[in-house]
């Protein structure tokens, strides 16, 4: 199991309580970003744990009136709108760490904008807990609203993501499992939303304006990389100049340290080496991903590939075989 964040004490090396549930509630997210068990069951109940500490934590930045651990954060520090923002936030966030959705998370998540409208970070947690409520009109308010306020390479990104959500409509997908609540439908069947090119074109104009507010942020061209991607199969899966821009933002993404730990970026580029019969490249990135999460199923997409090569490689020999000598 990755390291999670059963160290962090509130106060203990942070100065600023606050910081240090912050932090707690930044490595929760860490921990489920990188932590990739075989069975997903095995990380649910790894999540619950971290929350639960990440929770205590927070509670004891945010001490109630009979607690005297941090005198300088009493009650009533704790009924300032600023503070009580903080403290709906996090708690919010944290409760919002898992893949379904939490009513909890959304009513502190709510708290947490009306208290303070110019905090971005509660507005991307509450339009990723609309997503998963199901509402995504909500969820997009959200992010708007936010980016309203200022550029934001997150929310861009999530932007982004959500807008080939919209696109994809009701079709069905290739695989759609956990990724960090970004979507792997790499494959569609054509039956989109009726304006369906417009938003992934959206999606494409948001993925780029986030990698101009950071170019070394790996994830940011990760998320183009899949709007490139997506791109692709909107168009009918013919144009390959959308296959080698995603593959070029992938390998821009693979620049970055934090970004190379996601599974699905190696897995997605695969999906993209495999469409140009790249199929060395295809069987390497399909077998880096299983190796990062061996829940995916990267193996079985591998197979494909070496079942697909075999029969060519039949189908040659039987036609040499055949052709007559004079």
């Amino acid at each position: 199991m990755e390291e999670g964040i059963e160290g962090v004490v509130a106060g203990e090396g942070v100065a600023d309580p606050i910081a240090g549930a912050t932090k707690a509630a930044d490595d929760l997210y860490a921990f489920r970003d990188t932590y990739f068990p075989s069975d997903p069951v095995e990380k649910i109940s790894a999540l619950h744990q971290q929350a639960d500490i990440a929770l205590r934590i927070l509670d004891d930045a945010f001490p109630l009136a009979t607690e005297v651990n941090f005198p300088a954060f009493h009650a009533d520090q704790r009924k300032k709108p600023s503070q009580r923002a903080s403290f709906e936030f996090l708690r919010g966030k944290i409760l919002d760490v898992y893949p379904d959705y939490r009513k909890e998370a959304e009513d502190h998540l709510s708290k947490a904008v009306k208290l303070n409208p110019s905090l971005l970070d509660a507005w991307l947690c509450l339009g990723n807990c609309m997503w998963k409520k199901g509402d995504l009109s909500s969820a997009r308010n959200c992010f708007s609203l936010a980016l309203e306020k200022g550029p934001d390479k997150k929310i861009l990104s999530q932007l982004s993501m959500l807008e080939r959500r919209l696109a994809q409509g009701k079709e069905s997908f290739f695989m759609s499992k956990w990724e960090g609540f970004d979507l792997r439908t790499m494959e569609f069947k054509m039956q989109g939303a009726e304006n369906q090119s417009e938003m992934v074109d959206e999606s494409i104009r948001h993925a780029k304006e986030a990698v101009m507010l950071d170019v070394k942020d790996g994830y940011s061209w990760y998320i183009l990389g899949n709007a490139f991607l997506t791109s692709f199969f909107v168009a009918g899966a013919w144009e390959q100049r959308k296959l080698l821009q995603s593959i070029k933002a992938y390998q821009n993404a693979e620049k970055d340290e934090k970004a190379n730990t996601n599974p699905d970026l190696y897995f997605n580029c695969a999906i993209a080496n495999r469409y140009l019969e790249n199929y060395e490249r295809a069987l390497s990135g399909f077998d880096a991903a299983a190796s990062k999460d061996p829940s995916l199923n990267a193996k079985e997409e591998a197979g494909k590939i070496v079942d697909l090569l075999n029969k060519l490689e039949d189908s040659i020999l039987k036609k040499v075989i055949s052709f007559p000598i004079e």
